[in-house]
């Protein structure tokens, strides 16, 4: 909302300054995003004097000009055809920059002849688009004075964001009446007295609307003015609509711009020697169409309010009007409208046909119900002034909506909610101001809501308004209270393993990614998903139709899109819901992770290798022993989903039935289908099956315990069968003796041509670290005895000789 700094003095009796007022506004809520002085920009463009102008010797479009600046006399060519001598225009000296063009003037040679500054057009000023010449100036401008002044260009502009809610701010009287009631000024009265009409109106209105669609276009209000003549606007209407970016057309279209932005009002006149018939306020009909003011052409349909007349429609209500109807130089009757139409709507219209207006602005955020009537004796009063004519009587079709509310208010409330105290006699000031009426009802206050007030509803609604005009700088600072002695931790359980898991992964060199939670219904069926309850009704775009029945797809397809812009080595993970049931409320929470391309940095040393499934079975159990799981418990069992790899995949078990996790390498078939080049992995962690510690005590985290005695290692290696599970014999020697053996791992598998059938040999590393003593010979081979035989009873292994 763009307003002069003239323009708002024209509504506020204010000795205020430009600052004062700029700061006001922005505490009352109505944030000022710039203010522009053009005074100050302008000022060194100052009025000259032409003292001759010649023709070019080697131009004929050319002019060398001999200009007086008032501080001396400069030679200027120029190519404007209204350059000659004796005129007065504005003048640019050297090393300005030209507002409309952005040109740095420097003293220069145009054909041999030297020219030092501009005589400029009001395009070049940034005044207008008019460029077919210089601007001439009366003949008793003042030569050497600055011409904004001499113009009224230097009138301040200043912006203002309005938030939704504040319909009223939408034109400059609204603004001026919150400075008033904030104590910069006193707000001056709109004049809207009645005019009497002098004939009856022959173009009568008609609402066409089916019971029940009287929220369409609640009221029209209409008159006849004959005898009018349209022509340019006079000055100072012309410098306020280009002052806040619109451009003058004619006085009639610039009177209903004008009264847009000052009061909030919006307006539409007809020329009305071109209607057919009456106006019709309708819904459209099949098959309509109109040649909007814009230029171009639309169709409608049957939930968009229509102004037509006979022949059709004319334009759409509180949105744009039409060119057939429109007024032109030779218009000498108009045909004035100023209605109410529905906010709903009036946006969905605009939203559909992609239409954006000062209108609809307005109209879909609510206009001032009341002021209908008022607002066409204003724009009556206009008409007659600027163009003459004869105004016909009233036509009204509808009535007025019901827009009265009263609302209580307690006084106590405002302390209660700001903190700020104020004495019940300022608040009915402040609220009068506002132009809410005000009555004592016991302890209460009872508020009549103003016509312009529509945001206002509730108790808080006013409140606030106190609040803002005091100043919300007077509320004063308050410790808040300590809502306990003893401090509790503010996360669940599940909200921390989401924050450690992020932290574990991230530690691991992945990187966190976001991604849809839903997907094309055909790659969610690769990962079992794609059932017609996790189908979208409404999605964003036609392929992301399904929820995902798992996070590896979506970050899968994101690694494929980095390697195809040339980062092949990816590695991300994300924490977020999955849906692998029958039902969107099926979900579970899961930190998915994959890698793709080679492992690690290349090095001059050591050859790069693919990623594989140990990679992503590292990972997921690094998430599960950061969450806190019992990693000493898992187990590793073969039988992963369908979209991993079968013999190179696994799941990560507790116990027979709980499965914490899954790893592996993808599928190729999966990775094809989703057109992502390979070899990938993947591991997906189910968060929500971790076990939860059971309740303990007072605990205290575990002393660090360094034994001063030395350990000792020895190697076993075992022949077991081809389908013995590695971790299961891990597990069985572990288990031998839990209070000496620290560690085991395998380091060696061979199934060679020496191997029997169906056999293989694991070979593992047993790290023994007593605590107490050091062991000797026979002590160190019974423990050893001890994992011969718990891992052949585990496994039906045998030593190897």
């Amino acid at each position: 909302m763009k307003f002069t700094l003239g323009w708002l003095k024209s509504h506020l009796e204010t000795d205020a300054t430009l600052d004062e007022i700029v700061l006001k506004l922005t505490e009352l809520g109505l944030e000022v995003e710039d203010v522009r002085d053009p005074g100050a920009e302008l000022a060194p463009f100052t009025i000259a004097h032409v003292i001759e102008a010649k023709q070019h010797p080697d131009a004929d479009r050319l002019r060398v000009c001999t200009v007086d600046t008032g501080s001396g006399t400069v030679q200027v060519v120029c190519g404007a055809p209204n350059a000659r001598t004796g005129m007065k225009g504005v003048f640019a000296a050297s090393g300005l920059t030209i507002p409309g063009t952005g040109l740095l003037l420097k003293p220069s040679k145009i054909r041999g002849v030297e020219s030092n500054g501009m005589l400029v057009s009001e395009r070049e000023m940034g005044m207008s688009d008019e460029h077919d010449g210089i601007i001439e100036l009366a003949d008793d401008a003042p030569v050497g004075q600055p011409f904004a002044a001499y113009a009224g260009l230097d009138d301040p502009v200043i912006d203002v964001a309005i938030t939704p809610n504040r319909q009223d701010a939408l034109g400059v009287h609204g603004i001026a009446r919150d400075l008033a009631a904030a104590g910069l000024g006193r707000l001056k009265p709109v004049e809207a007295t009645p005019i009497p009409g002098r004939y009856q109106s022959p173009v009568s209105v008609r609402h066409e609307l089916a019971p029940g669609q009287a929220d369409v276009s609640p009221l029209f209000v209409g008159r006849h003015v004959r005898g009018v003549k349209n022509g340019p606007s006079p000055k100072w209407l012309q410098d306020r609509l280009r002052a806040i970016g619109l451009r003058p057309i004619s006085a009639l279209v610039d009177i209903t711009n004008f009264v847009t932005f000052d009061l909030g009002r919006p307006l539409h006149v007809f020329d009305a020697d071109r209607l057919s018939g009456g106006i019709h306020v309708r819904l459209g009909r099949a098959g309509e169409r109109f040649l909007a003011l814009n230029g171009e052409e639309y169709a409608v349909d049957g939930t968009m309010c229509v102004i037509a007349d006979d022949s059709g429609a004319l334009g759409l209500g509180g949105i744009i009007g039409g060119e057939s109807t429109g007024c032109t130089e030779g218009t000498v009757n108009v045909f004035i409208e100023s209605a109410l139409f529905d906010p709903i709507r009036t946006a969905m219209t605009g939203r559909k046909l992609g239409i954006e207006s000062d209108a609809r602005y307005r109209f879909e955020r609510g206009v001032d119900p009341a002021f209908a009537r008022p607002g066409m004796e204003v724009a009556t009063r206009l008409v007659m002034e600027l163009c003459g004519g004869e105004p016909s009587e009233l036509v009204i079709s509808g009535a007025e909506p019901d827009w009265q509310r009263r609302v209580t208010l307690r006084p106590e409330r405002l302390a209660a909610l700001t903190g700020i105290a104020m004495s019940e006699s300022e608040m009915v000031a402040i609220l009068g101001k506002l132009g809410f009426t005000v009555a004592a009802d016991g302890g209460a206050l009872l508020v009549d809501v103003p016509s312009w007030r529509q945001d206002v509803s509730i108790e808080a609604d006013l409140i606030e308004d106190l609040a803002r005009v005091r100043g919300y700088d007077a509320i004063p600072a308050a410790p808040l209270p300590r809502l306990s002695v003893v401090a509790r931790p503010a996360l669940s359980l599940a909200q921390r393993r989401v924050r450690i898991a992020r932290r574990a992964l991230a530690a691991r060199g992945l990187m966190e990614a976001v991604t849809w939670s839903f997907l094309p219904r055909a790659q969610a069926a690769l990962f079992g998903g794609g059932g017609d309850d996790l189908l979208l009704a409404n999605p964003i775009s036609s392929d992301l139709d399904c929820m995902r029945p798992s996070l590896l797809p979506n970050l899968l397809t994101a690694a494929g899109r980095n390697a195809d812009r040339g980062f092949a080595d990816t590695a991300l993970f994300e924490i977020a819901a999955d849906y692998q049931g029958d039902r969107p409320e099926d979900q579970r929470r899961v930190a998915a992770g994959m890698r793709r391309g080679r492992e690690g940095e290349r090095h001059w040393a050591e050859a790069a290798r693919a990623v594989d499934a140990f990679d992503a079975q590292a990972d997921a159990l690094a998430v599960l022993e950061a969450a806190g799981a019992p990693v000493g418990n898992l187990r590793i069992v073969a039988d992963a989903p369908d979209w991993y790899h079968p013999g190179r995949s696994g799941r990560i078990m507790l116990g027979p039935k709980t499965c914490l996790g899954q790893f592996g390498e993808i599928h190729p078939g999966v990775l094809e289908a989703l057109d992502v080049k390979g070899p990938a992995v993947g591991f997906e962690v189910f968060l929500d099956q971790i076990p939860v510690p059971k309740a303990k005590g007072k605990t205290r985290r575990p002393p660090l315990r360094v034994s001063d005695f030395q350990p000792v290692e020895r190697d076993f290696a075992f022949l077991v069968d081809r389908d013995v599970a590695s971790g299961d014999l891990v597990r069985a020697a572990a288990g031998a003796d839990k209070a000496l053996i620290e560690d085991v791992r395998v380091f060696d598998l061979y199934q060679g041509d020496r191997m029997p059938d169906g056999k293989k040999s694991l070979a593992i590393a047993v790290r023994l670290a007593p605590k107490d003593r050091t062991l000797t010979d026979a002590e160190i081979d019974a423990v050893g005895q001890k994992i011969v035989d718990a891992v052949a009873k585990a496994t039906g292994a045998t030593l190897r000789g």
